[in-house]
């Protein structure tokens, strides 16, 4: 896919959304840059695009939200052009909940980010990837499907089944020359972890056959790949990042 069009990157405001819009808009494309609530944070991103020469713009939205999402793409197109590239990164709290005290609301929080949201994404994008002739879509998945942390069990629920969603949707859009692939990082410190304690990264670097922390540059630098016309001929993997920890 060559990087002359337009990508949408969910939860871009901060974290690995905003290291991976930097990124795609560094390679050419024109960034829709994601948020719901950090607005500031947004700004931030799109001026540091534009500061670099690439092209950008903030949508706001929540993309849980069936109107907000059919919204938010029309936007886009209105705004940048049709979606060429959706790269599916919002995410909300995870909490640690032991399996006595999981409820379907807590697996229902976490299967409104990664199954709902993609579902209403890839429905409004679909349109214009279509009438493109092609497109990508790339879901932020987890290692975490792999290593089954304790007290999880609702993300690592939501997170399957997010894969499986690739796998089933990679068949179905590959007529219209759109893949769908998914990255999964490990365990990449962003300001979600600010207050995570030094020996708890020590462990967990320890456990790393690299013997380092990953980092949103490592993310980034993988959705740019799968992006790229250098990824045309892959569709319906998982791609792990993290270091060989899984």
């Amino acid at each position: 896919m060559a990087a002359d069009g337009v990508a949408l990157v969910t939860g871009a405001s901060r974290g690995l959304g905003a290291v991976i819009a930097r990124r795609l808009a560094a390679d050419g494309w024109a960034v829709a840059v994601n948020y719901h609530s950090d607005v500031e944070g947004a700004q931030r991103v799109v001026a540091d695009i534009r500061e670099a020469g690439g092209t950008a713009e903030a949508f706001g939205a929540d993309v849980t939200d069936e109107a907000a999402t059919t919204e938010l793409v029309a936007q886009v197109a209105a705004r940048l052009g049709p979606v060429k590239a959706l790269v599916l990164n919002a995410t909300g709290p995870q909490p640690a909940i032991a399996v006595e005290d999981v409820s379907w609301d807590d697996h229902l929080d976490q299967l409104r980010f990664f199954v709902k949201s993609p579902t209403l994404l890839v429905q409004a994008a679909l349109p214009g990837m279509k009438a493109l002739g092609g497109g990508r879509v790339i879901q932020i998945g987890s290692d975490i499907v792999d290593r089954l942390v304790p007290g999880m069990s609702a993300y690592v629920a939501a997170k399957a089944a997010q894969f499986g969603l690739t796998r089933s949707w990679s068949r179905e859009l590959g007529p219209h020359g759109i893949t769908v692939n998914l990255v999964a990082p490990g365990w990449i410190p962003v300001e979600r972890h600010a207050g995570a304690a030094q020996d708890e990264l020590d462990v967990y670097r320890s456990e790393v056959p690299l013997r380092r922390m990953g980092t949103p540059d490592d993310i980034a630098a993988t959705v740019s790949f799968v992006a790229s016309d250098a990824a045309a001929f892959i569709t319906g993997e998982r791609i792990t990042v993290n270091g060989g920890h899984s």
